[in-house]
This record gives C-alpha cells, structure tokens and sequence, in this order.
C-alpha cells in the first residue's frame, strides 16, 4: 500500500460525509477519535485534516483542533467566480466533441432532473446537479481542467446545499439548453448558455452575502 494511503482514505471519507451533510458544519474532528476508527495513527489523521483545510472543509484552529467549515457567501462567490471561467471552457469544449463519450448520459441526467424537479424530489435534485456539471467537464476531454473543476463543483454543491438548495429546482431549463448546445455540436452557444446560468448563481450568492 503506498504510504499516503491512509491519508487519502481518510480525506475521502471524511470529505463525502461533509458533502453528504453527515458531518455538519462547527462539528469536531477529534484527532484520536479518528485515529481510533481509522485504526491509523494520528500522524495520517493529521494529514488528512490538513488536506481538507487546504480544499475548504475544515478548519484548523491552534490548539483547539479541526471543525467542519462553515461555507461563507463571500468565499462561495470566489469559487463562484472561477467556476464560471473554468465552466464555460469545459462546455465550449464539450459542444466540439458533441458530448463525447458521455452524450447519452448527459441527456438523461437532464431527464432525471427535470422530473425530480417536477415531482418535487428535493433530495434528488443536489446530486443530479452536480451530475449534470461533473459530465460537462468529463465531456470536455481535458483531464487537466477536470482536475480542477471537479473539486471546485463539489466545494460549489456543498455551499449551495447549505444556502440555496432552492436553487437546485428552478435551473433544470439552463442544464436542458446548455445540453442541447453540448449536443449539437455549438461551442459559442454552450459557452454563453453556461455564463448566464452560472452568473444566475452568482448574482444569488451577492444577495445573500448583503443579508
């Protein structure tokens, strides 16, 4: 087993039981606690820790140890801000190769949305959205922007799961239209369809960091 992983095991749990809401934010990570159920010792607890505080889940106090962060409005609108830079290339992108390997899960994934926003399956309509934007990068075929989008789409969920889940049932039109660009092969369209969706989510993180 190579020597970091533990570390990365450890960070990845811990990581998608934050996204989950299993953690929540202002709980405490003890250090031996962890040590204890990952049967590691504190040393890649700590690693993991710092791994996490670097990517905005936890934060480290001196001498008082690890919490989950609570996602402020001003840092979401950073992410927000760079997200839409990074976002509008990966459809761009995506529109050149028509969805490329996953065209046809994009059409469904939007599918999926629509009717869970139809019904009302509000715990359905987060992970469907972060579905949605996770197939665009992987649409784009550029493994270098995938690895930095993709983290950044999940920082992006978990704030809005916290502040503006609502948001989650009224944008399946923009994903409907910025698929269909993806699909038929129009990269300006695409491109210009992801920049107004995400400016929609940028203009609401505004006005929430005024209230």
């Amino acid at each position: 087993m190579p020597e970091d992983a533990p570390r990365e095991v450890i960070a990845q749990t811990l990581r998608e039981e934050i996204l989950a809401g299993r953690l929540a934010p202002g709980d405490r990570l003890r250090e031996a606690d962890l040590a204890t159920r990952f049967g590691v010792s504190r040393v890649p607890v700590r690693e993991a820790l710092s791994q996490l505080q670097s990517e905005g889940f936890v934060t480290l106090v001196r001498y008082r140890g690890a919490t989950v962060s609570a996602a402020t409005g001003s840092a979401a609108l950073e992410l927000i801000q760079i997200r839409r830079g990074l976002e509008v290339l990966a459809a761009q992108l995506a529109a050149e190769r028509r969805g490329g390997a996953v065209a046809e899960d994009l059409a469904r994934v939007v599918e999926s949305g629509r009717s869970a926003a139809m019904n009302l399956a509000h715990a359905e309509l987060p992970p469907l959205v972060l579905r949605f934007h996770t197939l665009v990068v992987e649409a784009a075929g550029n493994h270098q922007l995938r690895l930095m989008l993709e983290p950044l789409l999940q920082r992006v969920s978990w704030i809005f799961d916290q502040h503006l889940r609502e948001r989650t049932h009224d944008s399946w039109s923009d994903h409907a239209a910025i698929a269909q660009a993806i699909l038929s092969g129009s990269p300006v369209q695409a491109g210009y369809l992801m920049s107004e969706h995400i400016a929609k989510d940028e203009q609401l993180l505004i006005e929430l960091d005024q209230r």
